[in-house]
């Protein structure tokens, strides 16, 4: 199986994959970050998976999305006729539930169906019992999940078996519904109603969007994508669903990314504000100022969907790994790392949110100030960085780029909103940053920014430095640390974030080609005026998706296989950025500064 093999379904609170032959791999309920109760995705079928399959070979298979929604179509063809099964998870339904829906499409085709939960990552068997009304109700510690269905089933072994016939015309629904053990259950779905529920829920979300460029299809998909990672009841949006599905096939390089990272603040934004979701924008900066509220010393790189700040990391030894890539991580010991370009981030889209006329009180500013006086005392010590290393903290230079952009949006808030601050002191800072950074970040004789000071080593980080401003695009120090990374970097025209194989970062080397860092480089292109190179670049990236239009966080153009977590919201998030560039040459998204320094 690969990592692209798998479509996305999703209501905003959690998200299942389901592969080719549509067989349910991976759910975590009832949110993002909750224990899995299918996890054949990281190990075997015994570890959770729900698959309804025909029983003679499958000899043609095809999926689709049903128009603009995130509702999964999978079409499956025998000798005796051809089957389609429908799955999607009901937005807004007060019960969450998973529906799969099974229609005859042409002859008639013998099916069977084995639901087997597996809570605790896969670990936990559930209790089952057929109730009279016919459904089937599993239980496992705090978790309940009870299966209806127009078609009859047994247990056996922990889990629903059921065998069946599906003739062309014919209908046949389940619903999975979840619930706590210690509570009634609440409303049961109905599956046709919770169908065009959730369909026109979709349209007229989509009906929002106000893109009408040349890249139509993909920047809605992506746009669809990042709704569907969206934690709805905070405004939360995780990096992708998934965790430990691997950066290197067989390796090391497996993390949990089911949370919500504040660096990818500024992007999620301004991608939502210009494409006219205005709500969602202010939903995730709402949740950034509460996860960030408190002492500015205990500022995490991640949080929880809900701003919880306890991400603790461990092994789950029972899990085999995504084809064998271990360990498999639960949780992400990364909350606990010094990473000083959050402040940055913070900073940063506040300033955006300012400027975009958000209700923003007088308490947030109290907030910025006081982070931005932190950031005064720690700004000049190392940190773990943007790629979060293991192998011991530096002075990396994309950390002290983005403590710059942290000075430079408080002093833009004094000198263009009248919000009061130490203009002149944090002005002083900003400069001093700035020729820090020009002086130990850059190798003259290499002629390019490097990943940290004394460093002789690339890192497509210093990409970002036009986008936010620090530099301008046409700055020689600018463009000769892109022909660097074109030349060094560079992979089959992807752009890698650094080599790892010269690089200390604590863990074997080896990863794929980091594609939010390909996208970066068609903003600098377009930056430079290079539109060609831009446009072919973005093609290529448009390439690698999968046949659903999802992107994973990385592509090994050796292997022609994505990697990493999947889908990955920054993957898609810059890709329809990148897509407005492209569209708005003169003015792009993405530049996040008025102007460098």
């Amino acid at each position: 199986m690969r990592i692209e093999d798998y479509g996305l379904i999703g209501n905003g609170e959690t998200a299942a994959l389901v592969n080719r032959d549509a067989s349910i791999d991976w759910l975590c309920w009832p949110r993002f970050d909750s224990e899995a109760c299918f996890a054949a995705l990281l190990g075997d079928p015994g570890n959770g998976q729900w698959s309804i399959t025909p029983e003679a070979p499958v000899t043609a298979r095809s999926r689709r999305y049903r128009g603009d929604t995130p509702i999964l179509e999978t079409t499956l063809e025998t000798a005796s006729g051809v089957i389609r099964i429908i799955d999607f998870m009901p937005v807004d339904q007060g019960t969450p539930a998973l529906i799969r829906i099974v229609e005859g499409v042409r002859g008639t085709v013998p099916v069977g169906m084995n639901l087997c939960l597996r809570f605790g990552y896969g670990s936990r068997a559930p209790w089952l019992r057929k109730e009279a009304s016919g459904d089937m109700k599993a239980i496992s510690g705090p978790h309940a999940a009870v299966l209806r269905s127009t078609v009859d089933f047994a247990i056996d072994d922990h889990s629903a078996i059921g065998k069946f016939t599906v003739s062309e015309g014919q209908r046949l629904d389940f619903v999975l519904a979840y619930g706590p053990s210690f509570e009634p259950p609440r409303v049961f779905p109905d599956a046709a109603a919770a169908m065009e529920q959730t369909e026109r829920f979709w349209h007229d979300w989509c009906k929002c969007c106000t893109y009408q460029g040349a890249w139509g299809e993909p920047v809605r998909r992506s746009l669809i994508t990042i709704k569907a990672l969206i934690y709805g009841r905070t405004g939360g949006i995780i990096a992708a669903p998934t965790t430990s599905l691997p950066e290197q096939a067989g390796g090391a390089r497996n993390w949990d990314y089911r949370y919500c990272w504040l660096r990818d603040a500024t992007f999620v934004l301004l991608m939502m504000m210009s494409a006219g979701y205005r709500e969602e924008a202010e939903a995730w900066t709402d949740w950034l100022l509460r996860a960030v509220a408190g002492s500015s010393h205990q500022v995490q790189p991640l949080y929880g969907v809900a701003g919880e700040n306890w991400i603790g990391e461990r092994e789950a030894d029972h899990l085999a790994g995504f084809n064998g890539a271990r360990p498999v991580r639960i949780g992400n010991a990364a909350f606990r790392q010094r990473q000083i370009d959050v402040f940055g981030e913070v900073m940063d889209v506040m300033h955006h949110a300012r400027r975009s006329d958000f209700s923003l009180r007088e308490a947030d500013w109290t907030l910025q100030t006081s982070l931005v006086n932190y950031l005064e005392e720690i700004w000049n010590q190392p940190d773990e960085g943007i790629w979060e290393v293991r192998g011991g903290p530096r002075h990396f230079v994309h950390s002290k780029v983005m403590a710059w952009v942290a000075f430079d949006r408080a002093v833009k808030a004094i000198e263009g909103f009248g919000l009061e601050g130490p203009v002149e002191r944090w002005s002083r800072i900003r400069d001093e940053i700035h020729a820090q950074v020009c002086e130990r970040g850059f190798d003259a004789r290499r002629g390019a920014f490097v990943q940290s000071y004394g460093s002789k080593e690339l890192d497509s980080f210093t990409l970002l430095i036009p986008l936010v401003g620090f530099l301008p695009a046409d700055d020689p120090r600018v463009t000769e640390t892109v022909r660097a990374i074109e030349k060094e970097l560079t992979v089959d025209g992807l752009v890698l974030r650094y080599r790892t194989e010269h690089t200390d970062d604590g863990l074997p080397p080896g990863e794929g080609m980091f594609l939010a860092c390909s996208f970066w480089m068609a903003d600098n292109y377009i930056l430079q005026g290079r539109y060609a190179d831009a446009r072919k670049l973005f093609e290529h990236l448009l390439s690698l998706r999968n046949d659903l239009g999802l992107l994973a966080e990385e592509y090994d153009p050796r292997t022609k296989m994505q990697m990493g977590n999947f889908p990955q919201a920054l993957s898609h998030l810059t890709l329809a950025a990148t897509a407005l560039n492209l569209d708005h040459a003169s003015s792009p998204t993405r530049e996040r500064s008025e102007e460098g320094s």
